[in-house]
């Protein structure tokens, strides 16, 4: 009952919030996006100001007055921590400023692979930092392929779960797919990698993949024949980069013509980099939820900073966003 009427209680208060009154923020990290979304959403970035003490701790302060408004911070959640901290604490801002409605944009959701509890006394990182986020006084939030997407219902306020097809179909639209077949690097994929065989009437491919440890491929099967076929691999993310080296091997190995991946949010921790460039890869596309260490030819980066705009624009006028999608 106390769930219920805590969502009931925020609708009423997203539903007479004062529409004319609305300010978008950036969190430090995702500072280079938040001002693409805010360029394509036709209104400049709010100020704020992270002052920094000599032991490393940080304070942000809102140098606007957000009295009565609807507030949306954009920041990705990746490593460091203070990143997740650096949002948690201008929330908190926002909320004893008297901020009418708090929206959390986060485009890559950080924690998102620690969903469960695999093993005995681990933490459940996900649903940590989903109570974080919500008792730090958020009304909302945005994001993109979450890693596990039943995290949404660790939150018991509205979340807006973004599919990265709205950003990926439109490329590929406009390239040369008659000989292409799509690829899962795991079943946890599937689902996936389906929409994108589907909405292109091409085969699917899934790969059966044992790991030992995390960041550790011990052994990788391909269910389906790859022969002579430019190959598309759909991922989520791609963090060392093992993987999909790995599988990329693999099917040219089967008499793949070329090998190319999309993946979501580009971690590509340690020498991720460097794996990309001398592996079978043609070229591996990525979104800027996660801004790149350094740039690599072998990588295009597709922006989501227009999908984000226009969704913010829709839940900010109350319409549905399930449009921009397919299902």
């Amino acid at each position: 009952m106390r769930d219920f009427l805590g969502s009931f209680e925020t609708s009423l208060k997203f539903l007479f919030v004062n529409d004319s009154k609305m300010q978008i923020f950036s969190c430090e990290a995702s500072q280079y996006l938040a001002e693409r979304i805010s360029q394509h959403y036709g209104q400049p970035l709010s100020a704020i100001k992270v002052t920094r003490f000599s032991d490393g701790e940080f304070q942000p302060v809102i140098l606007e007055s957000v009295r009565g408004s609807i507030v949306y911070f954009v920041q990705s959640t990746f490593p460091p921590a203070d990143n997740l901290l650096e949002l948690l604490m201008m929330i908190d801002a926002a909320k004893r400023a008297s901020a009418n409605y708090i929206v959390a944009v986060i485009p890559y959701f950080g924690l998102a692979r620690q969903e469960r509890k695999h093993k005995p006394r681990v933490s459940i990182g996900a649903k940590l930092a989903a109570n974080l986020i919500t008792v730090a006084g958020v009304d909302r939030i945005i994001t993109m392929d979450l890693h596990a997407p039943q995290i949404q219902g660790f939150f018991d306020i509205p979340v807006d779960h973004l599919d990265s097809s709205a950003v990926f179909l439109p490329y590929l639209e406009a390239q040369d797919l008659s000989n292409v077949v799509f690829v899962s690097p795991d079943f946890g994929g599937v689902h996936r990698v389906r929409l994108y065989a589907h909405h292109f009437v091409k085969d699917m491919i899934i790969c059966d993949k044992y790991r030992k440890k995390a960041n550790e491929i011990a052994h990788i099967r391909v269910m389906g024949d790859v022969s002579g076929k430019d190959v598309i691999i759909i991922d989520d993310m791609v963090d060392t980069a093992n993987t999909l080296c790995k599988v990329a091997t693999i099917l040219k190995e089967q008499g793949a013509k070329s090998v190319r991946a999309m993946c979501t949010h580009p971690v590509l921790s340690g020498d991720a980099y460097q794996k990309i460039v001398d592996s079978e890869l043609t070229e591996l596309i990525v979104c800027d939820t996660i801004p790149l260490k350094k740039e690599v030819d072998k990588i295009r980066i597709l922006s989501v900073a227009d999908l984000f705009a226009k969704v913010i624009r829709r839940v900010h006028e109350h319409e549905s966003i399930s449009s921009l999608f397919v299902t």
